[in-house]
């Protein structure tokens, strides 16, 4: 493994089992095969350690590319702790690796609400001085809980669009009492992560748990920001009718010259044979629309929290509920039709699935690393609230990916400079 066990690290930390240690292991080699830019990142980091003495709380979801990236930062110097961002995608044998390799953690899959709030306050109460956030859990929970330590955190990083959304909130209303960094808004994170990371994430999950067919069915894709792109992309690739649903009129007449049909979720209720959410917001499929759906319809979450798809809805129109399969729950309506609901209605892609590839992991995770050693470096002065990446930190992770993947590109001449300044 190449680390040194902690023995201390692995009593104080809350996991499944440390015995499943090997097979973590064998997953987080996999991906860093093909991480090159983080592999880049850590010789650097090896190096210049620019962590050392700093205590970084981590909340993603916890799988082989995110132990990867957290080795990192541990090799930056860092003392590490690691909770889970949602409780049906840690993965119990890759956090028994990390454990095994010093990192500390609270998570095991399937806990419940409950043990997922007493993970995030363990951490937080280890005082965390740096934070690496996903879905602004953290950071929240820092504020209401804990907010006698707000003046030693550093600062934050931000990895989702539901995150920044909650955390704009907070600094609209002057709450936000730390500075976090949109690493979501980076142009080398939402134009790949969200797009393509999300779109091939998915429809690995749904097809992997379903085992059905995707050509020649009518896929409903709820939402057509970067994520809903990649989403609809991917269903029209393979071989579906792609239908989508928009509050936004913009992005409605952008699915339209993208080739998509477009129109409200109650006329697309009677249609689909797939619904895929990906708005952020709640409610999205309810009551009204579960009504409308054909027997069979399969319902999907890809957004951050399992509130898009009214699970409520679904219990009060069922006259039964039951598992058919792992991650596949069958609601049997009064009049007989079965509708399917994946995952609990939580991130398909990880929930039910391996997340996002890691070569698209390898950009957002270099975001997040490089964001985080500008915070612990202080090369900035940075103030309360929601701060955008640094351009040359967007430009940097761009260079090397390039760099990594062997492709040049030209460079304007002077001349070239000079006239576009004029």
């Amino acid at each position: 493994m190449g680390e040194n066990v902690n023995e201390a690290v692995i009593n104080e930390s809350v996991i499944r089992d440390i015995g499943l240690a090997p097979a973590g292991e064998a997953k987080i080699h996999w991906v860093s095969q093909y991480t090159h830019l983080l592999n880049h990142i850590q010789a650097d980091f090896e190096k210049n350690r620019p962590f050392a003495g700093r205590r970084i709380g981590v909340c993603l979801h916890l799988e082989a590319k995110t132990a990867h990236f957290v080795r990192i930062l541990k090799r930056g110097g860092a003392d590490v702790t690691v909770v889970p961002s949602n409780p049906l995608s840690t993965q119990d044998d890759v956090v028994a690796a990390l454990v095994r390799s010093g990192v500390r953690a609270f998570a095991r899959h399937g806990c419940d609400a409950a043990e997922y709030q007493e993970c995030h306050m363990r951490l937080l109460s280890l005082e965390p001085d740096l934070i690496v956030d996903d879905g602004g859990d953290l950071v929240t929970a820092l504020h209401a809980r804990f907010p006698h330590l707000i003046p030693g955190v550093a600062g934050a990083c931000e990895e989702t669009t539901t995150g920044l959304a909650r955390l704009r909130a907070m600094e609209k209303a002057k709450a936000l009492k730390i500075p976090v960094i949109a690493v979501n808004d980076a142009q080398m994170k939402y134009l790949f992560d969200n797009r393509y990371g999300t779109g091939q994430s998915v429809w690995d999950s749904v097809m992997h748990t379903t085992n059905l067919v995707v050509a020649g069915k009518t896929v409903v894709v709820a939402g057509y920001g970067w994520c809903g792109k990649g989403v609809a992309m991917r269903a029209k690739g393979l071989g579906a009718r792609v239908v989508v649903t928009e509050v936004d009129p913009v992005k409605a007449v952008e699915a339209c010259m993208d080739g998509f049909e477009v129109m409200p979720m109650t006329h697309a209720a009677l249609l689909g044979h797939f619904f895929i959410t990906v708005t952020g917001n709640k409610n999205v499929i309810h009551e009204a629309h579960i009504r409308l759906m054909q027997d069979g319809a399969i319902l999907a979450n890809a957004g951050h929290f399992d509130v898009e798809i009214s699970k409520p809805a679904l219990n009060a129109l069922s006259r039964a509920h039951y598992e058919m399969k792992p991650n596949v729950e069958a609601y049997e309506m009064q009049d007989g039709r079965k509708i399917i609901l994946l995952a609990e209605g939580r991130l398909v892609n990880l929930a039910s699935g391996f997340g996002h590839p890691a070569e698209i992991m390898d950009m957002s995770f270099a975001i997040q690393a490089l964001s985080l050693e500008y915070i612990a470096t202080g090369k900035a002065k940075l103030s309360p609230g929601v701060i955008s990446v640094p351009g040359e930190l967007d430009e940097k992770v761009a260079r090397l990916r390039l760099l990594t993947t062997h492709k040049e590109i030209d460079a304007l001449t002077q001349e070239q400079i000079d006239y576009m300044n004029s």
